[in-house]
């Protein structure tokens, strides 16, 4: 049964390759430990490898990045 949180509808039909989102939303949820056994089986059946490894890569550059930021703006306002 599936759980009411989730959208049937954003399984796409056999053969349907994923949208820019759903491969976001898939890479996110992975990254904090948080992916539903329906998205990853949906992600390995309709993604391709080379996307989620290109978008994981820029989503841990961008978090990296923007933990950077945050700290350095503390330690500036600390100093101040």
């Amino acid at each position: 049964m599936d759980k009411p949180d989730e959208d049937p509808s954003a399984t796409p039909a056999d053969g349907t390759p994923l949208t820019f989102w759903q491969m976001l939303h898939s890479v996110t949820a992975a990254a904090f430990g948080v992916q539903s056994q329906r998205n990853r089986a949906r992600d390995f059946s309709h993604g391709k490898p080379v996307h989620f490894i290109l978008l994981g890569v820029a989503f841990t550059a961008f978090f990296a990045l923007a933990l950077l930021g945050i700290v350095q703006l503390v330690l500036f306002f600390a100093t101040r």
